[in-house]
């Protein structure tokens, strides 16, 4: 228990310096988030006994250094350059002025969440959402005077939407063949818990847009410069890659501001630059992040999770309730939602077949607990990019994660509550 507890502290360093010096402080401002990665990843480090000092360092670089990890930063970069240029160029503020233009500000809230839960469905990932309605959310939270943090959480929310249901989503996939169900059976067990859930966030957007007001001089709306913006929308419904949408989209804010005069290719290539750099203190929190959960891994700690986890299982509620903590606790650990199935999935199978649970429910039960860990942690992929490509403290925009709070919500209420019966029984 000592060892496991051990192998498990770090995350506790790391929530202890960040967290609790920031509450002290009053400030989320105070700690910068990379120090305390810094700290708890020293300290990993340090109690990680039992084998040479080099060999845990080696350990803590190659968790910071997996194909994951490193298709992260690519991204980073990518959406680093993007976003830069497509703001010199104009491209944000056009799709603002645009936006502001066709709905009325009454429809802003609940507009931008059906927006980002239908292309977060349609692409099947939450990151391609965010890195596509971020910076417009942004823009329009600007142009109305409404709270830029709540407008980005609003579009995190809408992104796990898809995350959790779509087809094509990494998680629905490995949910499904871990447990051994179709994909459309799992997505029906799932519809019944998680829509219900974002008709109530619908609603409370619905209402709490209805005191905003557009703009009255709204800016004119040049179409050509939108286009950057509409091109990476289609391109990521019809499911292209996402690093393939950057590209395309950087090529043509390149053209198209060269062609109207905001800068030569000289100015494109430094507005490129200053992204990138924009994005290096988001690369270093997620190369720490990686390194240190590698050694959480490495020490037992998620061994340690799943055998206390499960020991006290002795009913089908009970069963699903393990397989739902199982799967936060290890997505906590690990700030990846698909990583998270992977490692508890065979574990969550056999204590399902133990005590009859549907194989559809106990895959719901994966995909929908694992995304509202994933949509409420700062050091998580999701909020680290929107806080990047809005300019935030990734903790600011926690309060306004309204959607990922409701699905764990709902989650935890079809198991108390034994529904949906078809899948429950």
């Amino acid at each position: 228990m000592k060892k496991g507890l051990l192998a498990l502290s770090p995350l506790g360093v790391f929530i202890l310096v960040y967290l609790v010096t920031s509450l002290i402080a009053g400030d989320f401002y105070k700690v910068p988030i990379t120090v305390a990665f810094m700290i708890a990843s020293i300290y990993a480090v340090t109690v990680s006994g039992g084998i040479p000092l080099r060999k845990r360092i080696n350990i803590y670089s190659q968790g910071a250094g997996t194909s994951q990890m490193m298709l992260m930063i690519w991204i980073f970069i990518l959406a680093g350059a993007f976003a830069h240029t497509a703001k010199m160029m104009g491209a944000i503020d056009a799709t603002v002025n645009l936006t502001l233009t066709l709905l009325p500000g009454s429809m802003l809230l609940a507009g931008l969440f059906l927006a980002a839960c239908f292309i977060s469905l349609s692409v099947g990932t939450s990151v391609g959402t965010i890195v596509a309605l971020t910076p417009i959310a942004a823009g329009i939270a600007q142009q109305t005077g409404t709270s830029v943090p709540f407008m980005t959480a609003i579009v995190v929310g809408g992104a796990f939407f898809g995350d959790n249901l779509s087809f094509i989503s990494d998680t629905t996939i490995v949910a499904t063949s871990t447990q051994g169900c179709r994909l459309s059976d799992k997505f029906r067990a799932n519809a019944f818990i998680v829509v219900p859930a974002a008709v109530v966030i619908l609603t409370i957007y619905l209402i709490m847009g209805s005191n905003i007001h557009s703009p009255q001089n709204v800016g004119e709306v040049e179409i050509l410069k939108v286009i950057p913006y509409l091109i990476v929308l289609l391109a990521a419904i019809v499911g292209m890659n996402v690093m393939a949408v950057l590209v395309v989209g950087l090529v043509l804010t390149g053209i198209i501001g060269m062609l109207m005069g905001a800068f030569d290719v000289y100015g494109w290539f430094g507005h490129m630059g200053q992204g990138i750099v924009g994005m290096g203190e988001l690369i270093i929190i997620t190369m720490m992040a990686g390194g240190l959960l590698e050694l959480i891994k490495y020490n037992g700690g998620i061994d340690y999770l799943i055998e206390r986890m499960t020991r006290h299982v002795k009913d089908k509620r009970g069963a699903e309730l393990s397989i739902a903590a199982l799967v936060s606790l290890v997505d906590l650990c690990t700030a990846n939602n698909t990583v998270a199935i992977i490692t508890v999935g065979g574990i969550a199978k056999q204590v399902g077949d133990r005590y009859g649970v549907d194989s559809r429910k106990a895959a719901s039960i994966l995909d929908t607990f694992s995304c509202m860990v994933q949509g409420l942690i700062p050091y998580g992929a999701q909020l680290l990019m929107a806080a990047g490509l809005a300019g935030l403290n990734p903790v600011s925009i926690v309060p306004y994660l309204y959607y990922p709070v409701a699905i764990g919500i709902a989650a935890l209420l079809s198991i108390l509550l034994r529904y949906p019966k078809r899948y429950s029984l």
